[in-house]
């Protein structure tokens, strides 16, 4: 299945332009979210290289970011750059664990391979299993309890877009590809 970035930005403005007046962008070398100002009348999700996966990344933490965070320059969150240490490594991941399910979970109604992310390539990772299985409970949690209702919006028109079936199926979750 070919994933091409203008369907991912398609069928990302088509949910959200009209309604949140927010942008899927193809950005340069670091991924951003920018809220509209005086230049730019509209919130802009700025992902990464043009990698699909880092549009999926992005959209997901928009996902997560209520409307105040969604008034700030990439929703107020601190982000240590890469090189954390093991400790930096874990609070970094706690932050990560709902907006990585969501990753996970809209890369599969995409038909997208999902990869959890330290994003630490220079860093202490130490152990990532904790994190991934943080990060699969987390699936099975809105699997049982359900999506915030923009997710499931998109959750639901890309499973639509690439026919990949109805609902969150935790048959296509396994732990050990991630």
């Amino acid at each position: 299945m070919e994933h091409k970035l203008e369907d991912i930005i398609a069928i990302f403005d088509q949910c959200f332009e009209k309604e949140f007046n927010t942008k899927l962008i193809k950005g340069g070398d670091e991924p951003i979210y920018l809220p509209a100002n005086e230049e730019r009348p509209y919130h802009a999700i700025y992902f990464a290289h043009g990698f699909y996966s880092s549009a999926l990344h992005e959209i997901s933490h928009w996902l997560i970011a209520g409307e105040a965070r969604r008034k700030l320059e990439d929703f107020g969150y601190w982000y240590e750059p890469d090189g954390r240490t093991e400790e930096k490594q874990r609070e970094f991941e706690q932050v990560e664990v709902k907006p990585q399910a969501l990753e996970w979970i809209l890369a599969t109604a995409a038909g997208f391979r999902y990869f959890a992310s330290s994003d630490n390539l220079n860093g202490g990772v130490g152990d990532t299993q904790p994190f991934k299985q943080a990060v699969y409970e987390q699936v099975k949690f809105y699997a049982k309890n359900g999506l915030p209702k923009r997710a499931e919006t998109l959750r639901q028109a890309l499973a639509k877009f690439y026919n990949t079936g109805e609902g969150i199926d935790l048959s296509k979750f396994d732990i050990t590809r991630i």
